[in-house]
């Protein structure tokens, strides 16, 4: 806009984006002073930066919560599916944050246009300062753990190699008892044969000595047919126990081949339980033991003044001509759209001053309506009246013809 005594600065296609990118008008801002504009490209730096950092944070928090599992330091391939399905997150989230950052700070207005910050404004204002918050509050844990991502990765695997160890030694206690009450089985089913045979030696043994005259006389005397005897019975009786307990023997050392195949499969494995650890929630606290309270407090508090800032700044900004050109063409539209409006005209019964809102062109469709049913109601009236006069002028002319006789 030319002018004799000020000529405003021709803005630059970045200055517009982020004019838009803070909620300003650029129409308003172009015939504004050259303060006005650096303000608001300022906010939408802000803005556009904060989206950019709530990108980059999404995407890495996503990649982390679905990476493939691995040991925490050694170097893992790089999934592109899940590379990929995080930049689309990313983008998203961004975009997301940047647009509700657009809004909180777009819906706040100036204040009382005083530098000061009064508790009236404050209020007024919580509702966004606590979204803001939040805001922040998601932005700054994922670059919290990216920040501490080497100290993090050693403490993690630490911890990785002692859940593992935990992991084995439960599998080992486990297994341990299974595979030993099995061996107790075959310990028993064999000592069970093992006597029966012993038995059996010793009455060879004794009948060998009847035999050969050491224990007596020599020959197959009575006593040698006794035990021959005894040798035949426990013979059958070790034959009987030897199919009873051999098949039981042979599944026992089975089961216990089976536990030893299942023992190393749950060993096996022990690395990929330990790998469960490195999620997005074992970082954070990972990180918080890292950084101590006040390193993790200072980034949080970081985050949150450069996400609370532009709210702040605004309320603290004083009104300047892009504000009372922007109040002009508000009034003007106001106007034109024939809405007619008289500030503090009443007060409500809590005491709250409230404004009388006119639409004119609305009230002036409506008396037109109104105007136009009375009309109408009246010129239906005369001619009902004209009806009848002329109706009784033809009964007075002829009053045979409306009335029908019975004959």
């Amino acid at each position: 806009m030319e002018r004799d005594f000020y000529k405003s600065p021709k803005p630059s296609k970045i200055m517009r984006f982020f004019w838009k990118a803070a909620g300003g008008d650029s129409y308003i801002l172009e015939r504004s002073t050259y303060s006005d504009q650096v303000k608001y490209m300022c906010l939408g730096g802000i803005i556009v930066a904060t989206g950019l950092m709530a990108a980059l944070a999404g995407g890495y928090a996503f990649y982390t919560i679905f990476e493939p599992r691995g040991s925490a330091i050694e170097a893992d391939t790089v999934s592109w599916t899940t590379s990929l399905l995080s930049i689309i997150f990313g983008v998203f989230w961004g975009l997301m944050i940047f647009n509700l950052d657009r809004f909180i700070v777009s819906s706040t207005g100036t204040g009382d246009g005083t530098e000061a910050i009064t508790w009236g404004e404050l209020k007024g204002a919580i509702p966004r300062l606590l979204m803001g918050a939040i805001i922040a509050l998601t932005i700054s844990k994922p670059v919290e753990i990216r920040m501490f991502k080497s100290e993090i990765d050693a403490e993690l695997h630490s911890a990785q190699m002692q859940k593992q160890q935990e992991y084995i030694a439960s599998i080992d206690s486990l297994y341990a008892g299974r595979i030993q009450n099995e061996k107790e089985k075959i310990s028993k089913w064999e000592n069970e044969i093992q006597t029966k045979e012993e038995r059996y030696v010793e009455l060879e043994n004794q009948l060998t000595k009847e035999m050969s005259g050491d224990a007596g006389p020599r020959g197959y005397g009575p006593e040698a047919k006794k035990i021959e005897q005894q040798m035949k019975r426990l013979d059958s009786e070790i034959n009987i126990i030897k199919n009873k307990n051999t098949p039981l023997i042979e599944k026992s050392y089975q089961n216990i081949v089976k536990f030893e195949k299942n023992k190393q499969k749950d060993i096996d494995n022990a690395e990929v339980v330990a790998s469960g650890l490195d999620g997005l929630l074992e970082r954070i606290k990972l990180a918080h033991k890292i950084a101590g309270f006040w390193i993790s407090l200072f980034i949080t508090l970081l985050f949150l003044a450069i996400e609370l800032t532009p709210i702040f700044f605004k309320l603290m900004l004083i009104k300047s001509p892009y504000d009372f050109l922007k109040q002009n063409t508000q009034e003007l539209i106001i106007a034109e759209q024939g809405i007619y409006i008289q500030y503090n005209y009443h007060k409500d019964k809590n005491g709250q001053e409230r404004d009388l809102i006119k639409h004119l062109e609305s009230e002036k469709l409506l008396l037109e309506k109104k105007e136009l049913l009375k009309a109408q109601e009246e010129l239906t009236q005369y001619a009902i009246s004209k009806y009848k006069e002329d109706m009784m002028k033809k009964i007075d002319d002829n009053p045979e013809s409306f009335i029908k006789s019975e004959s």
